[in-house]
């Protein structure tokens, strides 16, 4: 699958047209979308007229959503309803003209900033009024400079940025750990040259709980929940009937376990989306992906994401309760069918397998229940003894392509690994694991797999035989 940044980077100059909503069809059909049809999907960069078209397409099943990323979209703006709009860049932006300036939901990342601006000023011409951190995650808050330059260009005030009160604490951890941050994101996205940034535009009031915020005589609800971040703020417009989710509704299965990040809140998660139900929504404009029309369709997307979260922890705890391992948990604990046939629970960026280690974490701690785990020996030596029984470093690497072959992709990744452990220098191990990983990275659906995967094949590939 392409870098999700790569395709950022060069997707800015796709456009889409904006354009007036048209009625949405009331239902969703029960169309089955499998994971297996996301296998082979090649998402691409959209130049349709309207991303509202895109949406009701994969509402009713008629497009995949492996062809249609939710975080790959090209940018451009759509007028969702009167005097607010959606700008579809790779984190997407909600903006909302009133009679005091412009209010926006997320600002977008750094690569993307001047596009929104310039999508945004073709649509609006107010000034910036007020900023809305949805949550700290940076291809939503870098947007703030451009409009912040024009104001002072202009005369005119300067934006006022608000966020929950726990995102100062995330930017501070940030460049703390920009290091690890710039690895794990090149890993994730398959971009090698990616830099993670230094400086942050923080907030300028923040709250804790709710908040409500008055902007040219309406009124806009600021909601805290702890979901997929600790510092999550989803939005509220009353009289346009809109909900603003962040990036707790995103189409696809909720990123509630990504492999290489810091803790994330399912059940907490799942109480947030059960609130919003409590609102007058006929239009959900979220993080990511695609706006949802129509109160029955914003209905149905939250519930069902809400019952896929409760049903993972209700599982993962049924089994913790009764002494099961993290093993157990993994290859036990399953999404109900119904829900994973769902177009926007699709398993293309996170999967419900990291759910349930995250789950794990968040409940129980590290230690995964295997004692040998709790005080371990090195990697490698445990590897070089298997292969010393095995007959060899290259024997094991043998078997990897041998499982790999008989279609045990999950086995023959602990063999192809263990090998190059055990003998870091040899090629025919590397080769191995190259083909091994690269299989791996196929056949998985989501971008985290993915990207671990297929970084893992790239690394053996300048070590192996065949470098390419």
């Amino acid at each position: 699958m392409l870098g999700v940044l790569g395709v950022l980077v060069r997707a800015q100059s796709a456009t889409l047209t904006a354009r007036r909503p048209t009625p949405p069809h009331p239902t969703l059909p029960d169309h089955a979308h499998p994971a297996e049809r996301c296998r082979t999907a090649t998402p691409i960069v959209s130049r349709m007229d309207d991303i509202l078209e895109i949406a009701d397409r994969l509402w009713r099943g008629e497009t995949e959503i492996g062809s249609q990323h939710p975080l790959a979209m090209a940018g451009g703006l759509t007028e969702v309803a009167d005097r607010t709009a959606y700008v579809a860049s790779f984190a997407r932006v909600s903006a909302f003209s009133t009679d005091d300036g412009l209010l926006l939901v997320d600002t977008g990342h750094e690569l993307a900033a001047k596009g929104i601006h310039g999508h945004i000023r073709d649509w609006d011409s107010g000034r910036l009024n007020t900023a809305v951190y949805s949550h700290g995650h940076v291809d939503h808050v870098f947007g703030v400079q451009v409009f912040e330059e024009e104001a002072a260009a202009n005369g005119w005030a300067l934006p006022v940025v608000i966020a929950h009160e726990a995102l100062p604490a995330r930017f501070d951890r940030y460049k703390m750990t920009a290091g690890y941050n710039a690895i794990i994101n090149q890993r994730q996205f398959q971009v090698p040259r990616l830099e993670w940034p230094l400086e942050y535009r923080y907030p300028d009031k923040t709250y804790r709980d709710r908040l409500d915020v008055e902007v040219g005589g309406e009124r806009f609800e600021l909601h805290h929940a702890r979901g997929e971040t600790d510092d999550h703020t989803w939005t509220y417009v009353p009289a346009r009937k809109v909900l603003c989710s962040g990036d707790l509704f995103i189409w696809c299965s909720p990123n509630a376990g990504n492999p290489q990040k810091v803790q994330r809140y399912p059940l907490e998660w799942a109480k947030a989306l059960r609130e919003m139900l409590t609102l007058d929504v006929e239009i959900l404009l979220p993080g990511h992906g695609f706006p949802v029309m129509g109160a029955d369709r914003v209905r149905q997307a939250l519930t069902d994401t809400a019952e896929l979260l409760e049903s993972l922890v209700t599982q993962a705890l049924e089994l913790m309760n009764q002494g099961a391992r993290l093993d157990d948990l993994i290859h036990t604990v399953q999404p109900p069918r119904a829900l994973m046939n769902r177009p926007y629970l699709q398993p293309i960026y996170d999967e419900p397998e990291f759910i349930v280690r995250n789950i794990w974490r968040l409940y129980g701690g590290w230690y995964d229940g295997n004692p040998a785990n709790l005080k371990p020996a090195q990697e490698g030596a445990v590897a070089r003894e298997m292969a010393a029984l095995a007959g060899g470093a290259g024997r094991l690497a043998e078997r990897a392509l041998e499982l790999l072959g008989a279609g045990d992709l999950r086995l023959a990744g602990h063999l192809a690994e263990m090998a190059t452990l055990a003998d870091p220098t040899s090629a025919a191990a590397h080769d191995a694991r190259a083909v091994v990983f690269a299989a791996r990275a196929t056949d998985a659906t989501s971008t985290m797999a993915k990207g671990v995967f297929a970084w893992a094949a790239s690394e053996s590939r300048v070590q192996g035989s065949r470098p390419e």
